[in-house]
């Protein structure tokens, strides 16, 4: 993930749990070769879907001192490529990526299950498509 001017409310997450995140990975820096130079990003690496899913909640929920420069990057195993999340009006929304399209699997509920099985896919490989339902991104 990305942010500017974001040590300080980052640094709780790159501290073991103490039970307040609904989640147990530690974020940790995204150092440059350059050191003191970048300094706004931080890496954590979770397995699926419905470990993740809660992240996104938390992290609207943080008082982000630059909230237009937050960006969640997430790469889930099954994917293609990573899905891009921004803060628009206080919500993360994914930001629909050019030749790409989510699918989420039937038996995980409804779309807006947060914790379904879901693959971001790019549209543009040659493969055959999933014939799954598609997720509605839309355009902030």
């Amino acid at each position: 993930m990305l942010a500017a001017d974001a040590h300080e409310v980052m640094a709780p997450l790159t501290q073991d749990n103490d039970g307040t995140r609904p989640w147990h990975n530690i974020f940790v820096p995204i150092e440059s070769q350059w050191a003191g130079t970048f300094g706004r990003g931080w890496a954590a690496e979770f397995t699926h879907r419905r470990h993740w899913a809660k992240l996104l909640e938390y992290l609207e929920a943080v008082p982000w001192p630059r909230p237009e420069t937050v960006q969640v990057l997430i790469h889930d195993e099954e994917d293609d490529c990573f899905g891009l999340w921004m803060l628009y009006d206080g919500k993360l929304l994914e930001v629909p990526l050019p030749c790409t399209e989510r699918y989420i699997e039937p038996s995980s509920g409804t779309e807006d299950d947060s914790t379904g099985i879901s693959y971001l896919l790019r549209t543009d490989s040659g493969l055959t498509m999933l014939e799954l339902p598609t997720v509605n991104r839309p355009t902030p």
